[in-house]
């Protein structure tokens, strides 16, 4: 089992360097770290009195790890889940904050054991995701990560400047839809013909 240190690390360098998106409700984002992170955070990393995208580009990849570590995985209690849900929470933490455990907990109650499906881990969440691991140890990390994709292609569907990331331009997968998959099974991953029938109404 990774330990938390390396899966930060993989998703420091998932994440790639600075950008700046204007698709991107973000803003300015380096290794994953946004510019409204940081100014929550109070990272002026120049010292000039405020946090802007200088600031941003300065980030470090350590600086970004440590980040992860404290405010996406400990302050979120995602430690307290079960261990092999632990990378691809995480990692859609990083990437979607709270939605990260609204996905695990609409997938639990629908699983048979009721969460409250409110963004947060707390006694009920957690005991359910152990419940849910217990009755299907196999299947869990697979459902979470379907759930998942699943979140990314309604998030298209709703919003067209945001079908860049789900769809590349050659029509194959893009970065979100690559990314979900890389934490499920090769069996569950959707072949190019069914990617292509999903996103079909996209034009």
């Amino acid at each position: 089992m990774q330990s938390v240190e390396e899966i930060a690390t993989e998703i420091v360098r998932r994440e790639g360097g600075y950008v700046n998106d204007p698709d991107d409700p973000g803003g300015a984002t380096n290794f994953g770290v946004t510019i409204h992170t940081m100014r929550r955070l109070g990272l002026d990393l120049d010292r000039d009195g405020d946090v802007d995208a200088t600031d941003v580009r300065m980030l470090s990849r350590a600086q970004a790890t440590d980040i992860f570590i404290t405010h996406y995985f400990v302050r979120p209690r995602i430690g307290d889940l079960p261990a092999p849900l632990h990378a691809t929470v995480f990692d859609m933490y990083v990437n979607a904050g709270g939605n990260a455990i609204k996905i695990l907990q609409r997938l639990l109650t629908e699983m048979g054991h009721p969460c409250v499906v409110d963004g947060a881990l707390g006694p009920q969440s957690i005991g359910a995701a152990h419940a849910a691991a217990e009755q299907a140890p196999a299947h869990l990390v697979d459902a979470y990560g379907i759930a998942r994709r699943n979140y990314y292609f309604r998030i298209a569907d709703r919003r067209p400047a945001s079908r860049k990331y789900a769809r590349t331009r050659a029509g194959g997968k893009g970065g979100w839809i690559r990314r979900a998959e890389e934490f499920i099974a090769p069996r569950f991953h959707l072949s190019p013909a069914a990617f292509a029938e999903r996103v079909a109404s996209w034009g």
